[in-house]
This record gives C-alpha cells, sequence and structure tokens, in this order.
C-alpha cells in the first residue's frame, strides 16, 4: 500500500506541492487529475523519487521510501513522450529495464514475450521504433514499464499526443490490462474522461493542494465546490440567496438543503429537459453540435445564461421551455 503524508515541494518561491497526502491500495488505480500547473505532474516525480521532498513522507508498506533512490523504490513510471532508444528494436527497448537489472538473456526473452503479448504486440519484437504508430509506441512504452513487474506503475499524461479516438480506444484498454495483472496505478492526466475512465478513485489538485478525493461516480454527483464544479464543467452555475429550503436564483426558485443565506447553486446537465409546460421559458442564442446532441446556449428573460441539452439543432431566437429536475440541483461551498 502506498502512504503519502504531508508531502511538500518548493521550487524556489513557487510551492508546487503544499502538505498533500494521499493512500492507495494494492490493486487501485488513482488519477491525478487537475488543470496545468496544479502539481500533478511534481505528485509523481516526487513519489517516484526522481525530486526530493522538501518535507512530508512516501512510503509503502509502513517501509518509508523518502530517501531511497528512484531506482530501488520498485516503481514504474511511463511519461508522454514514451522516451522509447531509437538505435534498438522492440524487444531492445522493452527488455532494456531487466538487462540493467543484472536478468539472464532467456529470462528477458521470456518475459519480454510476455508483455508484448499483454500489450497487443506479439510478433512485433523486431521492429524497429520509426516503424511504430503512436499506438504501438504507446504500447511498447507500457510493456518496458510492466516488464519488471513494478508494485506501483505511475503513468504521466501517458495518451496525450495522441488523437482523440485512439485515446478513447487507448484508456480502455489500459484499464483492461492493469485489472489483468492486477497493477496498482498512479494515473496523472488534465484530461476529466480519461481520469473517469480508468480510475476507481478521481484525486483532484488545484495550486499543489488535493482538493478532492472520490469515486468518479461520487465526484461527479457532489463536487465539493466552487472550483471543482468549474472544472468539471458544469456551466449552470448561479450565485443565489436561500430562504426557508429554496434558493432564489433571480429567475426561478428551486429547493435546497442549505442554511438561510447566500450560496451557489449547480443545475448539473441531467437537470434541465425540454418540456412544453415547464416554468421555465428561455430563448436559443446559439448551439455546439456534440454528435448525439446539441448543446444550445440560452438567456432567461432576464439575462441569465443557461447551457441545454437539445435533440435536435435549434433555430437562434427561438423559444423554449424547460422543467427544472430537484434532483439535478447542487449547492456548493466557495
Amino acid at each position: 500500500m502506498l502512504t503519502v503524508r504531508g508531502l511538500t515541494k518548493r521550487f524556489g518561491a513557487t510551492t508546487a506541492l503544499s502538505g498533500v497526502n494521499l493512500d492507495l491500495a494494492v490493486g487501485e488505480t488513482v488519477s491525478v487529475l487537475g488543470p496545468s500547473g496544479s502539481g500533478k505532474s511534481t505528485l509523481l516525480r516526487v513519489i517516484g523519487g526522481l525530486e526530493p521532498a522538501d518535507a512530508g513522507s512516501v512510503s509503502w508498506d509502513g517501509a518509508d521510501l523518502t530517501i531511497v533512490p528512484a531506482h530501488e523504490r520498485q516503481f514504474g513510471l511511463m511519461f508522454q513522450d514514451y522516451a522509447l532508444f531509437p538505435h534498438r528494436n522492440v524487444a531492445g527497448n522493452v527488455g532494456f529495464g531487466l538487462r540493467m537489472a543484472g536478468w539472464s538473456p532467456s529470462e528477458v526473452a521470456r518475459r519480454v514475450e510476455e508483455v508484448l503479448e499483454l500489450v497487443g504486440l506479439s510478433g512485433m519484437n523486431d521492429r524497429r521504433t520509426n516503424e511504430l504508430s503512436g499506438g504501438e509506441a504507446q504500447r511498447v512504452a507500457l510493456a518496458r514499464t510492466l516488464a519488471p513487474a513494478p508494485r506501483l506503475v505511475m503513468l504521466d499524461e501517458p495518451l496525450g499526443s495522441l488523437d482523440r479516438s485512439l485515446r478513447e480506444r487507448l484508456i480502455i484498454e489500459l484499464g483492461e490490462i492493469f485489472e489483468q495483472v492486477e497493477s496498482t496505478v498512479l494515473y496523472v492526466t488534465h484530461d476529466q474522461e480519461e481520469a473517469f475512465t480508468i480510475a476507481d478513485r478521481v484525486a483532484i489538485m488545484r495550486e499543489g493542494e488535493l482538493v478532492q478525493e472520490a469515486t468518479p461516480e461520487d465526484l461527479w454527483s457532489a463536487p465539493a465546490g466552487v472550483f471543482i464544479s468549474d472544472f468539471l464543467g458544469f456551466s449552470n452555475r448561479f450565485a443565489a440567496t436561500a430562504v426557508d429550503g429554496r434558493a432564489d436564483l433571480g429567475w426561478t426558485t428551486v429547493p435546497v438543503e442549505v442554511a438561510d443565506g447566500p450560496c451557489q447553486v449547480v443545475l448539473r446537465p441531467d437537470a434541465l429537459t425540454l418540456d412544453e409546460h415547464g416554468d421555465v421559458s428561455v430563448t436559443v442564442v446559439g448551439s455546439v453540435f456534440r454528435g448525439d446532441h446539441y448543446l444550445a446556449r440560452t438567456t432567461t428573460a432576464t439575462g441569465a445564461e443557461l447551457s441545454i441539452s437539445m435533440p435536435t439543432r435549434p433555430r437562434p431566437g427561438e423559444v423554449v421551455r424547460i422543467r427544472i429536475d430537484p434532483a439535478g440541483v447542487l449547492t456548493l461551498v466557495e
């Protein structure tokens, strides 16, 4: 089990990590998610021993690893650029770390075959790295990371250089591979879909701090604050005033379970439904095609903006009525 306590890292006057605590159980996948500069890659590098911590500790099953060199931690790391050796073929890249660790040629050959089969590259041992597609290069890098059977696999934006369609396919394959070999995984990404797809838990970072840690389902249904709600893309957020269990948004009221006074109310995407008998009318300003629906930008009579999913393309200026489902109403703290 990985245990991180009070991890702090500074670069000059900049605090990259501020007292981060994190637990990762054996066999669990945790995604570290956050915007650029939030400290997520620094967290991975300090846990992996590539950067020294200024304070705090990193341990595995109770053994303190804080000052243990990176190559002695038995952690595997994979980065976005893959760092494949251009002068070596696929087998030479995958087996490099094993040879450096003193494995015999026969042991290296056997293990290389095993991990290439695991990542779907059987028979490609002799291929040159410059002959690989982006997806194949990613799998070779993963095979090299998994070859020594590390007790913790750490990945930093491993799919960031690939196009979206390939990323969507490979993130599913990565999850299947990690489950098959029962890997313990720390997965760093800025992409919410990647994080939510592969992780058992998601840890969100902001300015060096871990601000919420939860399952993907719990994070989506109950973001802990305005920053997380905005980061997850919940665009329908309104400053409101709660009185006797209802929040006044300025253009309608919704039920809330907070004390009387100022609050922030988010209407999740599933809270808004087109309904010709709905209590609220809105005017379409424009729309964006999203594949299976259109995301319409609308305004209320008071000028408040709402984003609403619509099955067909609406006309600018069209007036529609909507219904608000109380189950999709969230109340946030600053």
